[in-house]
C-alpha cells in the first residue's frame, strides 16, 4: 500500500518543474464551481450580446414618436424668425427693438429652453433653440440698424408734428421772406464772377500778375434746424490764386489796398483784416495760433473779409507766406491743401461764400411749402 502511494505521488509531481502545484484533494477552501447550463462538447462558446446605444429603441420595442410639445415648440421659434426677418426687410428697425418684440423673443426663449427638459421634445427644442440662436432681435435687430444708418433711411421714433417740421424749406430763427428778397443763388454767382475779374485785372495791371481758377464751386443744402434740410443752400465759388509769392509786407498792404477799392465799388463794405491786431477783436494768443504771430510783418496768413450786407455775399482775400514759417508747420499744411485742390503753396487767393440762399427754379416750389408753415421759424 505504501509502494502503492509512493508511485503514485511521483507519477503527479514527475517533469513538472515550475508549474504550479497541485489543488489539494477536495479544492481550494471557497473556490465556485460554474452556474448556468453545461456548455455541450464543440458547441460555440456563448456570448453577450450588445447594449443598445443610448436612446435607441431595443429589438421589438416601439419607438416612441416626438410630442406634440416639440413641433409647437418647432413651430412657435420659426414663426418667429420669420416675423423678424419681415420686419427686417420693411426696414422698421425701431419695432426690431420695441417692447413687443423683445417681450415675444422672451416668449420663444422660455418655450424652447421647456422643452429641453422633456425626453420627447428634446431633439426638436435643440433645433428650434438653434433657430433662436441665429434669429433674435439682438443680431436681426443691429444688422437693420447698420443697415439704416449706411442708407440714411432711419427716422427714429418721430411724431406727425416732428416729420412735418423736418419738411421745413426755411432755417429755424430766420425770416423766410430774407431768402426771398435777398440776392438768389444765380445772382451771387453772377456777383462773384464779376467781382473777381474786376480784382484780378486790377492786380495784374498794377503788379503783373497771373492767375489760376482752383477747384469748382461748391452748392450745399442748408439745415433747416429741425432736422432736416431746407430748401436754401451754402454757396461757394471756385477760389483765384496768384501763380507766384506775395512776401513783402509793403507789398501785401498795397495788394489789399487795390482790392479794398474794388470791393467798395462793388457796393461792399471795406476790408476788415482779421490778422491785424491793430483792426481785429481775436485775441493775440488765438492770433499767433491762427496766422503764426501777432505781428503782420511776421504772420504766415493775412486774412481779410467784406460783405453786402443785407445781400448773402461774403468774400474772403488771404495772403499765403512760407517765409514767415517758423518751424515748417505752415509747410506741411500748405502742401497736403495743394493735393487736395491743386492750388498754390503760396499767394493771393480769393473765395465768395454766400449762405442761406435760394436758387431761382426753386422760388415758386419754396412759397408754396411755405404755405403749410404758418407762424414759422
Amino acid at each position: 500500500m505504501v509502494m502503492d502511494r509512493e508511485k503514485q505521488r511521483q507519477r503527479y509531481i514527475a517533469g513538472t518543474e515550475g508549474a504550479p502545484p497541485v489543488p489539494p484533494p477536495g479544492g481550494y477552501r471557497g473556490a465556485r464551481r460554474q452556474q448556468g447550463p453545461a456548455v455541450p462538447p464543440g458547441a460555440p462558446y456563448p456570448t453577450v450580446p450588445p447594449a443598445s446605444p443610448a436612446g435607441a429603441t431595443a429589438p421589438g420595442e416601439e419607438k416612441r414618436p416626438a410630442s406634440a410639445f416639440g413641433w409647437v415648440t418647432l413651430g412657435v421659434a420659426a414663426l418667429f424668425a420669420v416675423i423678424l426677418l419681415g420686419t427686417f426687410l420693411a426696414g422698421a428697425t425701431d419695432a426690431l427693438y420695441g417692447i413687443t418684440m423683445i417681450a415675444l423673443q422672451l416668449a420663444v426663449l422660455g418655450v424652447v429652453i421647456a422643452s429641453l427638459f422633456s425626453a420627447r421634445a428634446r431633439m426638436l427644442g435643440g433645433i428650434a433653440l438653434i433657430i433662436t440662436l441665429f434669429f433674435n432681435v439682438a443680431t436681426v435687430g443691429g444688422i437693420s440698424a447698420l443697415r439704416t444708418s449706411a442708407a440714411g433711411t432711419y427716422d427714429g421714433v418721430k411724431s406727425d408734428a416732428q416729420k412735418h417740421e423736418e419738411a421745413y424749406p426755411g432755417i429755424k430763427g430766420t425770416d423766410p421772406q430774407d431768402a426771398l428778397n435777398q440776392q438768389s443763388l444765380e445772382e451771387v454767382r453772377a456777383s462773384a464772377d464779376s467781382l473777381f475779374a474786376d480784382i484780378r485785372t486790377a492786380l495784374t495791371e498794377e503788379f503783373g500778375y497771373e492767375w489760376v481758377q482752383v477747384g469748382d464751386e461748391d452748392i450745399r443744402p442748408e439745415r433747416n434746424g429741425y432736422g432736416g434740410e431746407s430748401m436754401l443752400s451754402e454757396y461757394t465759388t471756385a477760389s483765384w490764386a496768384t501763380t507766384e509769392p506775395i512776401q513783402d509786407y509793403d507789398r501785401k498792404t498795397a495788394v489789399m489796398g487795390v482790392i479794398q477799392n474794388v470791393v467798395i465799388q462793388h457796393g461792399m463794405y471795406g476790408l476788415y483784416a482779421f490778422n491785424d491786431p491793430s483792426t481785429s477783436s481775436i485775441d493775440p494768443s488765438m492770433m499767433a495760433k491762427l496766422y503764426g504771430s501777432d505781428d503782420p510783418r511776421t504772420q504766415h496768413t493775412w486774412e481779410s473779409y467784406s460783405e453786402n450786407y443785407p445781400e448773402p455775399l461774403r468774400f474772403y482775400a488771404d495772403i499765403y507766406d512760407l517765409s514767415n514759417d517758423q518751424d515748417g508747420s505752415f509747410l506741411t499744411t500748405r502742401q497736403a491743401q495743394n493735393a487736395r485742390t491743386g492750388e498754390p503753396l503760396e499767394g493771393l487767393q480769393l473765395t465768395v461764400i454766400a449762405s442761406g440762399v435760394l436758387s431761382d427754379a426753386d422760388r415758386d416750389a419754396f412759397v408754396k411749402k411755405l404755405e403749410e408753415y404758418p407762424g414759422f421759424p
